[in-house]
């Protein structure tokens, strides 16, 4: 399966906060994918499709005590208009995806060519909708929010078995979520139990924009989730939303994490030349202790009687690393005198690569 849709994504949930209104979902794509592109790094907006007439049962469509079916009916926007958002999205240089919430929503995921899929934590035993979201062979992102491991190990059973990319998203279902109810810890679990797959960190924490985005970065996160809204129009913005200003705080904190968790975590790092040059300084170089003859062989048993190790080392000077046994000097070396690679017959003395070590390093 090819995951590199996933790696280092961003999904910027912008959900029903258009209310309706189809200018205010372009001031959204407008204001954020610029926040977007300043920051350079790959982003998805997305949208949520619900067709109201399958979704809502006809007799509760007028149900305004029930908030859930009262904003879906507020916030519905025909599909001209949802398309237009999609097309912005697009135009911005950000990847248009949308979370549907019925069959036919996914036939319109496909209509207007997204490239992914969002599954809502709600909606991760709902197999009917699933199925639907699999024939469409796009990738896909699950969350995970209030899931039994069994319903989460039986969608990614059903996605492997069908060889669609899938992303598995920590999250937490509630709206905001408290610092001390993130359980950043599940990272390193979904990490471990589904280690063919990109795990991400879908958050509804309202805090602080930077401390969290790092540690899930580092324990492995590769694809993020927020929600976004703007303050404007006399809307006031929900504790879990972020505001532009705040997401250029989040994707600056991820930039930050990067580069203090550097390279690969799967094999040993190579230090970088400026902490070569520092640790170098600290090595022992080899001194004569005493006058020693051209001839004279350097032997394990009476090393200590011969040379001593002692900062600082010198360019061209035999170190404490490669002081061998055996080694033949090739000339007097004089009481205090540094023992230089020329002087000694050793593997390194024939060697052009190692002796140019040598000779860059120390003082």
């Amino acid at each position: 399966m090819n995951t590199d849709i996933f790696e280092d994504l961003f999904v910027l949930e912008l959900a029903n906060n258009h209310w309706g209104r189809v200018e205010r979902g372009l001031r959204i794509i407008k204001d954020f994918s610029r926040v977007v592109r300043f920051n350079n790094v790959r982003a998805a907006i997305k949208l949520q499709f619900r067709d109201i007439e399958r979704f809502i049962h006809r007799d509760f469509r007028e149900r305004s005590d029930i908030r859930y079916i009262k904003k879906t009916i507020d916030t519905r926007l025909p599909k001209e208009e949802l398309e237009q958002l999609v097309r912005a999205v697009k135009q911005s240089g950000c990847i248009p995806c949308a979370t549907p919430f019925d069959e036919k929503s996914v036939d319109l995921c496909v209509e207007f060519g997204l490239p992914l899929i969002k599954l809502a934590s709600s909606d991760l035993n709902d197999w009917a909708l699933i199925e639907r979201i699999a024939k469409t062979r796009k990738p896909v992102i699950a969350s995970t929010g209030g899931s039994s491991l069994k319903d989460l190990d039986d969608l990614v059973t059903f996605f492997e078995n069908r060889n669609i990319p899938l992303a598995i998203n920590h999250c937490v279902s509630l709206y905001p979520t408290e610092d001390g109810e993130l359980e950043l810890n599940q990272i390193d679990f979904l990490k471990n139990r589904y280690p063919r797959h990109v795990i991400g960190f879908s958050t509804h924490e309202y805090h602080d924009w930077s401390s969290s985005i790092m540690m899930a970065y580092a324990k492995g996160a590769r694809t993020f989730e927020r929600h976004i809204d703007i303050a404007e129009d006399g809307i006031a913005v929900s504790p879990y939303c972020s505001l532009p200003e705040q997401i250029d705080t989040w994707f600056k904190s991820y930039h930050l994490a990067r580069e203090m968790c550097g390279g690969s975590g799967s094999s040993k790092r190579l230090p970088g030349e400026r902490e070569i040059t520092y640790l170098d300084s600290l090595v022992r170089g080899v001194y004569a202790k005493r006058d020693l003859p051209a001839g004279y062989v350097l032997q394990h048993e009476r090393i200590d009687e011969d040379v001593y190790l002692a900062i600082p080392l010198q360019k061209g000077q035999v170190s404490c690393r490669e002081l061998m046994s055996g080694e033949v000097l090739l000339r007097e070396i004089k009481t205090d005198e540094a023992v230089m690679i020329d002087a000694i017959d050793s593997p390194y003395a024939y060697s052009d690569r190692l002796k140019q070590i040598v000779y860059s390093r120390g003082i």
